[in-house]
């Protein structure tokens, strides 16, 4: 999918117009409206403010990923002294095997709570 096609999608997952994206991005309902055609592209400041807009990184808009996630959501503290960031770091450093495990033990505490609430 291309960018054109992504600002589109997520344009209209939020149910507005190209009016309000462009009244958002200072530029005209014509210039989104190419964007989106694929026409023409946005420019680095304009990429930036399109991600910010849709909670979404750059890399999401410009199909380098497939995951998208507002960025702020690494800084977010996920318990006493620790980001998702640092989780992620840490899950990163682990083998296949201690990933498949510690997926596992989460889904058993995910369970426990929801018991736990019932």
């Amino acid at each position: 999918m291309d960018i054109g096609q992504t600002i589109t999608r997520l344009r209209i997952e939020r149910n507005i117009y190209q009016k309000e994206l462009a009244a958002y991005l200072k530029v005209s309902i014509g210039t989104v409206s190419n964007y989106e055609k694929g026409h023409h592209s946005p420019d680095l400041e304009t990429l930036c403010r399109i991600a910010e807009f849709f909670g979404v990184t750059t890399d999401y808009l410009l199909g380098r990923t497939n995951y998208r996630y507002d960025p702020a959501a690494l800084n977010r503290p996920v318990c006493m002294g620790y980001t998702m960031s640092d989780v992620v770091n840490t899950f990163l450093e682990l083998t296949p095997s201690s990933a498949s495990k510690a997926i596992d033990y989460a889904k058993l505490l995910i369970h426990a709570q929801t018991d736990q609430e019932q």
